[in-house]
């Protein structure tokens, strides 16, 4: 008889537990109750991705609708890049919420194109729109260092059985 394999991934987060660096050869992060700071992330990435759905169910619209473009191709284009990065974010939000490690860098690039986009919001006339954008990425970015955080989300994809 053989042991069927185990994925670390699959397992809750325990905040007692030893860490990647400290734990066996089995390489387990620790298992528990996630911590306030991935909620909040996760919470927040995919509130983001929502919007970026939005802007391109909006965007789809008015494209189908008519409005004047310089090229169409270029508008379509746009509408898939929309699309694409609303896929993106949810996949952010969801391997985040599981504790994958590779999200943390996902999230922290998401959260600087936020701001890229949400300071000249401010300051071009818009402050509450500026805002709802720059709040919520500040918060995550100095969520996404917290020790916590950083022990929970220290899981690697594992391997999966073969064929």
């Amino acid at each position: 008889m053989s042991i069927p394999p185990q994925n670390p991934a699959n397992e809750p987060f325990r905040e007692d537990a030893p860490g990647p660096a400290t734990a066996g050869a089995a390489g387990k992060a620790g298992i528990g109750p996630r911590p306030f700071g991935i909620l909040l992330i996760s919470l927040v990435v995919l509130l983001e991705a929502l919007a970026l759905l939005a802007a391109a169910g909006l965007y789809a619209f008015q494209l189908a609708s008519g409005a004047p473009v310089a090229s169409f191709w270029g508008a379509v284009f746009t509408l898939g890049l929309l699309l694409a990065f609303s896929v993106w974010l949810f996949a952010v939000g969801h391997f985040l919420f599981r504790g994958y490690r590779w999200t943390r860098a996902a999230a922290l690039v998401a959260q600087l194109f936020v701001l890229t986009i949400g300071v000249p919001t401010i300051t071009g006339g818009l402050p509450l729109a500026g805002l709802a954008m720059v709040v919520p990425a500040l918060a995550v970015i100095v969520f996404l260092f917290e020790k916590k955080v950083l022990s929970f989300a220290s899981r690697t994809g594992g391997s999966s059985g073969a064929l």
